[in-house]
């Protein structure tokens, strides 16, 4: 409960703070490029309940074509993507999206997640349902608490950490779980999006 309490009051005092920033940004995106500016993506949430993850959209509209096409022309990036499901020169990221990823200020719309509960500030990083096979069996220690908008994986090298380790954190995150651990996970943050820290 008081992990909930301080997600609520948190997320929605950083929200009220951000919203100069993200009403900017979407002018932005709005006068280089005429598709959503918010992108939903379904991620699997707390005891297993779909929701949809918000974010500011980073990639071109017709983004699964594109990557299509991209895995199929190099075998090198298809390898990269089936290791980690993460490309490190993504074709499908616009100019605008790159800047809005290695800064995190894509994910502030997921302060609305956190505040309607589908979502704390810490915890987990939501899965797709394709990633679930890759849980195996730490994916009930995924389930038992709600994804988090950073976590235990992203104060540890994000993208540079493999998929393997990034189960292991997620799983050692829940198990482990204090109201001061979160705490220091979300100061460390600070750290992480500053120095850009494996951001991709």
């Amino acid at each position: 409960m008081a992990k909930r309490a301080f997600d609520v009051i948190a997320a929605s005092t950083m929200l009220f703070f951000a919203l100069p920033a993200m009403f900017f940004i979407a002018v932005i995106m709005f006068s280089t490029d005429r598709g959503p500016i918010l992108f939903g993506h379904e991620r699997i949430g707390h005891n297993g309940k779909r929701f949809r993850c918000l974010k500011f959209r980073s990639m071109v509209v017709d983004s699964q074509q594109a990557l299509a096409r991209h895995l199929e022309l190099f075998p090198q990036a298809r390898a990269e993507w089936e290791a980690t499901q993460k490309l490190r020169n993504d074709p499908r990221v616009t100019p605008l999206g790159r800047f809005l990823r290695v800064t995190s200020l894509d994910e502030l719309p997921q302060l609305i997640n956190v505040i309607r509960g589908e979502m704390s500030l810490v915890g987990p990083r939501p899965i797709v349902h394709d990633e679930v096979v890759r849980y195996a069996g730490e994916i009930e220690a995924y389930a038992a608490t709600r994804p988090g908008i950073t976590g235990l994986w992203q104060v540890s090298g994000r993208s540079d950490v493999d998929y393997d380790q990034r189960v292991r954190l997620d799983s050692q995150y829940v198990r482990e779980w204090t109201f001061a651990g979160d705490l220091i996970i979300l100061v460390k943050t600070v750290k992480v999006v500053i120095s850009r820290t494996g951001s991709r």
